[in-house]
């Protein structure tokens, strides 16, 4: 086109003919060599798009965007089509595999220089989002990719395998870190912004499952939008509703709580801003629960230092934590989560650090709260109480959530966690609290999502391109921020990375060590049946019932494969009592207490552990050192009671003590009970133990502790002078009563403090 214009001026000089006629030339030229133009970018664009194969004559390095396929929902890209027009421009071939998943459509990166390959073989170097399928890992490359194998995460241990046999350079996003730790490519700010959105989206239907419609219910989940924008949008008439005073008044004020202070907190409250809202200091939130109005939401950002406590109380010290974080506790269950609707958590969970929410927590906040001050009716009720949702866009199971034990995911984004059975449902009406935690919302606004990631690896990029897998790893001049996220190379882990190996290994030990495992249980009676079937659940252990009975032990073996039957007097037959634990790698002896000796002195000389339900006797603790000698582990008191009942008061101690109390008082009783409706006999109880043991339990002494005064009951039927009526269920008619000697709990509780101790039977 150029040298056409060119021409044309050169007869616009030396032609004898007028200015007009040379115009129209020019034109006419001009015009010709634009459509001659237009037509070979056409060809141009066809034949990227179609093309076989990459020109072998160039030198030119090549990079690869692989096709995801890990989820339905990953429509994610590593690079926006921008970001390969920049990589054209600077010489880099790039090549991708065809995807109709991937948000941006197939042209665009066409339009920006690209390639169009399913065959990917030719590049060196190739990245994506998500791991890759195992099948479809080049030999001999460099990948790039969240791998999900820096912890020795064992469902992705056979891709660490194929990266390793197939020589492949491994470089993992999340070990891309600055000198100080912090990741430096990550999606967490479009993981707040999405998570925000599902929140507002299923707070709604937690509210309409309530009994309340709201605002909230126009606003979708945050995949329903092309992108944030239109979500915004719909945040911001949510919040024009609410402004309006659309809210129903007996729900009360809104309270968000956001944890952390880093890109996904910044995300979340970016989304929560489009709603008329006031922020409130964490200190605040209980009179503002209680004070607020219900035309703006209220919302309150937790840093460490407003819930993080030394247990000496010391003041927080951000250095310190990081280092040894076992040093404090948080209140934040008692000081800040009481007074929240919704918590949105942010924070990354580290080992060793003191959770947000326990699952005793949880119990607390979920129980039944009155709001006399609230304007409530059969029609407008208020809420069970004030914690309505939480979103744990950590994804981080069994982390600072405790009881988020399992992700949530884009098909089925909520789930209903009911405190009082410890149980999730897929569920927005019943009782609980509204919980999501999606472990890839990024993926729900694919279009920023990408082109936000591609902005911070684009730093980085060139030095993942120029990557060599053949190259030894030390060869490689690497920016510090690359190299430190180098998993594997050159068919080994990379030195930083060489832990992972130690960590499979001791799982690989343990795996051995738990296929082999032999239980000799003994006993046969009501409560050998739960625990033979809870073992033999695991098809690797195999148990031996020795019962003085023949029918009981049979009847229990017959159930399961993996268990056999034998009669055995273990008084008359001591040799076969020593053979039986000699095979064995356990015993569990379910016989009367006045057995465990006999058979704790024959594992003791067996050199085999031994675990039983009874209380410890004089006897029995009187073998305590000669346990120690034989190197064995003589487990007692682990049924209900004793057993359960002493793990739910130290958890107690524990949260008490961890939050600056004193224990000066412990009354607790303990029993197992039928239910109210099939309590259908005189003594309004059924026998889950040995019968007789439980009614020689009436005939026992008692001694305990009471404001400081020792009670004691002698052996001989007085005990149930001491009984008292307990009125604390409805439907039971229940009684408690002193149980043995309660004073020895004090030291072995750890509570000295208290002036009063009685543990009791619920009968």
């Amino acid at each position: 086109m150029l040298f056409s214009l060119i021409k044309a001026d050169k007869r616009l000089f030396s032609s004898p003919i007028g200015p007009k006629s040379v115009l129209k030339m020019v034109k006419s030229n001009f015009s010709s060599n634009l459509n001659g133009l237009k037509r070979l970018s056409h060809l141009n664009s066809l034949k990227r798009f179609y093309s076989n194969g990459l020109d072998e004559s160039s030198n030119a390095r090549i990079l690869a965007i692989r096709r995801e396929d890990a989820s339905i929902w990953e429509r994610r890209a590593p690079l926006a089509p921008f970001h390969v027009r920049k990589l054209v421009r600077k010489g880099v071939k790039v090549v991708v595999q065809p995807s109709n998943r991937r948000a941006y459509p197939l042209q665009a990166y066409v339009n920006a220089g690209a390639q169009v390959l399913e065959d990917i073989s030719d590049a060196p170097v190739v990245i994506g989002v998500k791991q890759p399928q195992i099948d479809n890992i080049l030999p001999n490359k460099t990948y790039c990719f969240f791998s999900h194998t820096h912890k020795a995460q064992e469902d992705n241990m056979p891709l660490l395998d194929i990266v390793l046999e197939r020589n492949v350079r491994l470089i993992d996003y999340e070990r891309m870190v600055d000198a100080k730790g912090n990741r430096v490519v990550a999606f967490g700010r479009y993981a707040g912004i999405a998570g925000m959105i599902n929140t507002f989206h299923g707070l709604g239907l937690r509210l309409l499952a309530l009994g309340h419609h709201t605002p909230f219910m126009h606003v979708g989940p945050a995949h329903n939008y092309r992108n944030s924008g239109m979500a915004r949008q719909a945040v911001r008439d949510c919040g024009y509703e609410i402004a309006l005073g659309m809210m129903p008044r007996s729900i009360g004020p809104l309270t968000f709580v956001f944890t952390g202070s880093g890109n996904v907190s910044q995300g979340a409250q970016e989304i929560f801003r489009e709603l008329p809202y006031e922020y409130v200091d964490p200190k605040d939130l209980a009179q503002v629960s209680q004070m607020g109005t219900t035309n703006k939401v209220y919302a309150s950002v937790v840093s460490r230092d407003n819930h993080l406590c030394r247990k000496d109380g010391g003041p927080f010290d951000s250095k310190e934590y990081d280092e040894y974080p076992e040093r404090y506790y948080s209140n934040f269950a008692t000081k800040i989560a009481p007074y929240a609707s919704v918590i949105v958590n942010g924070i990354y969970y580290a080992p060793n650090s003191p959770r947000l929410l326990t699952i005793p927590d949880a119990k607390r906040l979920l129980h039944p709260v009155s709001s006399p001050w609230l304007p409530c009716s059969q029609g407008s009720p208020a809420l069970p109480h004030r914690l309505i949702a939480i979103c744990d866009i950590s994804a981080d199971p069994g982390g600072s959530i405790e009881f988020m034990t399992e992700c949530t995911t884009i098909d089925t984004p909520f789930c209903l966690y009911d405190a009082d059975y410890n149980k999730h449902s897929e569920s927005f009406s019943g009782p609980g609290v509204l919980v999501c935690s999606i472990d890839n919302m990024p993926t729900q606004i694919p279009l920023e999502s990408t082109e936000a990631f591609g902005d911070v690896l684009f730093p980085y990029i060139f030095d993942i391109i120029r990557s060599d897998a053949n190259k030894d790893l030390e060869q490689e001049n690497f920016n510090p921020v690359v190299k430190t996220a180098v998993i594997a190379s050159n068919g080994k882990l990379a030195p930083s990375y060489e832990y992972i190996m130690d960590l499979r290994m001791a799982r690989g030990v343990q795996k051995k060590m738990d296929a082999t495992k032999s239980v000799l249980v003994l006993g046969a009676g009501y409560v050998s049946k739960p625990l033979v079937e809870y073992l033999t659940r695991d098809e690797n252990i195999h148990v031996t019932i020795a019962s003085e009975l023949h029918g009981p032990g049979e009847d229990l073996a017959s159930k399961s494969k993996n268990v056999s039957s034998v009669v055995l007097d273990i008084v008359k037959r001591s040799d076969t009592l020593a053979e039986l634990i000699n095979q064995s790698e356990l015993v569990v002896s379910l016989l009367p207490y006045s057995l465990h000796p006999l058979v704790a002195k024959q594992c003791i000389e067996s050199g085999k552990n031994m675990v039983t339900a009874s209380y410890v006797s004089p006897e029995m603790e009187s073998l305590h050192e000669h346990a120690k000698k034989a190197g064995i582990t003589i487990m007692n008191e682990v049924g209900l009671d004793p057993g359960i009942d002493h793990l739910l008061a130290m958890e107690c101690f524990n949260q008490v003590t961890s939050n600056g109390g004193r224990i000066k008082s412990f009354v607790s009783y303990c029993g197992g009970l039928p239910a109210p409706e099939a309590a259908e006999n005189p003594l309004k109880y059924k026998f889950s133990w040995n019968p007789r043991g439980v009614l020689l339990n009436s005939l026992s002494g008692a001694l305990w502790e009471e404001f400081g005064q020792i009670k004691e009951i002698k052996p001989g039927g007085d005990l149930m002078s001491a009984a008292l009526k307990l009125d604390f269920l409805s439907g039971f008619n229940l009684e408690g009563y002193p149980n043995r000697d309660s004073t020895i709990y004090k030291k072995l509780y750890g509570i000295n403090s208290a002036d009063t101790i009685l543990r009791g039977s619920l009968r």
